[in-house]
Formats: C-alpha cells, sequence, structure tokens
C-alpha cells in the first residue's frame, strides 16, 4: 500500500509523449497488482483461461508495455526478492485483507449486487508465484530488461534512478521517494479513466511526475526527515503513530531533526526498531548487476505463448508482435546519446 505522502508532494501532470526516448524503472509487483485489480470482467472476476488460470497479469504485462514501447519509452521491469523481517507483520495484514474482501466478493455474487463484487474482487486475490514466472517470460520475449532486487524493488528501481541509468522509478506508492529516487512517476502502467471510491463518476488518471528535490525544498526538509515522516505516518513495515498525520509529522521532523529525538518525543512503543526501518531506507541492499537494454524480441516464442499456452486471440497478440518489432527498431536504430537529454 505504500506511504501516505499525498499531501506533501506536488504533481505535475505529463503525457507519455514526455517520456519517449526514456528509460524508466517500473515496480514490477505493483504494477502486477494494478493489472491483478483492474483487468477484469463485470462481475469483478479476472480474465482467465479455459482452464481457470488467471490471466489478467498476462493480459498487462503485454498489452501495457507495448503501449510504453509504441510510445518511445522503454520500461525496466525490477522484481521484488526478499523483503526485510520486520515486512512480515504487513504480509500477514494483507493475507486478512485479502481473505475478507474474497468472502464479501462472493456474498456480493451471489446477490447480484455487481457494483460491490467489483469493487471487492479488486483486493480478494493473490499475486502468485506462477504469474511473477510468466510475467518475467512474457517481458523476455518482448525483450524489455528484467531486473531480480535482492530485496525491495522499489529501493532497486530508486538505486538504478540516482544511479542514472533510468530516468525515474515507476510506481503507485511513494516509497520511490525515501528510497531516494530523484523522480517517481505515477499512473503510468494504468491509464486513462478511474472509478472514484463509492461512487459512479470517473476521472482522467494521466501519468504524473513528483520531483524528489522539489519535495524536499517545498517541506524545508532532507531526505532523512522525509523517511522519518513516512516513519511516523506509517509504511510497509511499521503503522503509523495515532494522530500524526503528513502535516502533523512535518512539524515534528522540523523541530526534532533526528530519528533519536523523534522516536523519544512521539514515545515510540512498537516492538519494531524505528532505527532499522530508517536505516533500511537510506542503505536498502540492491545490486549494480543488472542490464536497461532492449534486447531483439522473440516473436514467435512470445505468439506461442500467449495464444497455445494462454488461450489470447492470435490475431490481437500478432498485431501487437508488430508494434514490439517496430518500436525496437525505432528505438535502437539512433544513437544513445539521445537517452536522458
Amino acid at each position: 500500500m505504500g506511504v501516505k505522502l499525498g499531501d506533501l508532494v506536488v504533481r505535475h501532470e505529463i503525457s507519455l509523449k514526455d517520456l519517449s526516448r526514456r528509460k524508466v524503472a517500473v515496480d514490477a509487483f505493483n504494477a502486477m497488482h494494478q493489472f491483478l485489480a483492474k483487468i477484469r470482467q463485470p462481475d469483478g472476476s479476472p480474465l482467465k483461461t479455459s482452464r481457470g488460470e488467471i490471466t489478467s497479469v498476462h493480459s498487462g504485462v503485454l498489452y501495457r508495455t507495448a503501449n510504453l514501447l509504441e510510445n518511445g519509452i522503454v520500461p525496466v521491469y525490477v522484481f521484488d526478492g526478499e523483503p526485510p523481517t520486520f515486512k512480515q507483520e504487513t504480509v500477514e495484514k494483507r493475507r486478512e485483507v485479502r481473505e475478507e474482501a474474497k468472502r464479501r466478493w462472493e456474498e456480493a455474487l451471489k446477490i447480484g449486487d455487481l457494483e460491490s463484487a467489483q469493487k471487492y474482487a479488486q483486493a480478494a486475490l493473490l499475486l502468485t508465484d506462477e504469474m511473477i514466472e510468466d510475467a518475467k517470460k512474457i517481458l523476455r520475449y518482448m525483450g524489455v530488461p528484467v531486473v531480480q532486487a535482492p530485496s525491495e524493488g522499489e529501493a532497486q528501481a530508486a538505486y538504478m534512478a540516482r544511479e542514472g541509468d533510468v530516468w525515474a522509478a515507476v510506481s503507485q506508492d511513494y516509497d520511490s521517494l525515501l528510497f531516494g529516487s530523484p523522480r517517481l512517476v505515477r499512473n503510468l502502467t494504468i491509464t486513462g479513466k478511474r472509478k472514484l471510491p463509492g461512487r459512479k463518476v470517473f476521472v482522467e488518471t494521466p501519468p504524473e511526475l513528483i520531483l524528489l528535490d522539489e519535495v524536499l525544498r517545498n517541506n524545508g526538509i532532507k531526505r532523512e526527515q522525509l523517511v522519518l515522516i513516512g516513519i511516523l505516518i506509517g509504511t510497509d513495515y511499521n503503522p503509523g503513530i495515532k494522530g500524526i498525520g503528513p502535516k502533523r509529522a512535518l512539524e515534528i521532523v522540523r523541530m526534532f531533526k533526528d530519528p533519536e529525538s523523534v522516536k523519544k518525543v512521539v514515545g515510540w512503543s512498537q516492538e519494531l526498531d524505528m532505527m532499522e526501518i530508517y536505516e533500511f531506507f537510506l542503505n536498502p541492499p540492491v545490486t549494480n548487476e543488472y542490464s536497461v537494454e532492449l534486447s531483439p524480441p522473440d516473436p514467435e516464442t512470445l505468439i506461442k505463448f500467449m495464444v497455445d499456452e494462454h488461450e489470447f486471440s492470435e490475431s490481437r497478440v500478432r498485431r501487437v508482435v508488430e508494434k514490439i518489432e517496430a518500436a525496437y527498431q525505432s528505438l535502437t536504430r539512433k544513437g544513445l546519446e539521445e537517452w536522458f537529454s
């Protein structure tokens, strides 16, 4: 779910054209959870094969990634590795939320309440190991770079952006800023219109850019203090301090700049070690062994995998393959000096 920093950031609306000829590091798990939640049937059921295998992730990875390539954007998908030990409580809570959502989804289907069924279905399904491995296969057949992070994908994406190997990190969550990414792009893998919660109202969701330096400058803080704000309001690793929202947390870290002082003034009583979380955000496990270059796509293997194994429309997949091949030729024909300008 990520840290809720929305009140402290400035979002700059951008277009896909603004990202043309740029490489971006995509938090793969974040994107795949979006695909699993959003690409569904009217009753909230995910896309499936005749054998009952869920293919919403497959669909999102293929079609949304092809769309980025067609627009001149090179997505580098970064996959999570081993989570830190202190994330286990969050993992367990998410499992409980999924189980409750699944129960409510099934109840809504029984009484024919499709609106509620759609809402609960979004939180009911688990991203499985098989989906993850299939996503990697699809990306490799497309020639798209895949990076395996030793730990958190967002931390690895932020590292790659800091190193200048990619232009920005891509995620719906703000955690990449805490991990030090100079730029964060949101709404890139899921664009178009989204329904407001509990209302029959749809709003446009264009991509948006957030600049870390601007966030720090506007709030008069350093990155270390931004990490402390995240910890106070709650992260994937710890619940927030009751009664402390983003603005109150900002006041506290401006007044008490070092973590030990902040820990003392808020009366930290959680079993989790605050300093361990703080240090993890500042110095997470990352690897420098990765490639961000496109590879030649493997059209026939991709078609066989999507059509023969997962029952996608052959004509539609072949049209997408043509776009992927054209994008590869376009993106690799011009000199690398054009990148990151």
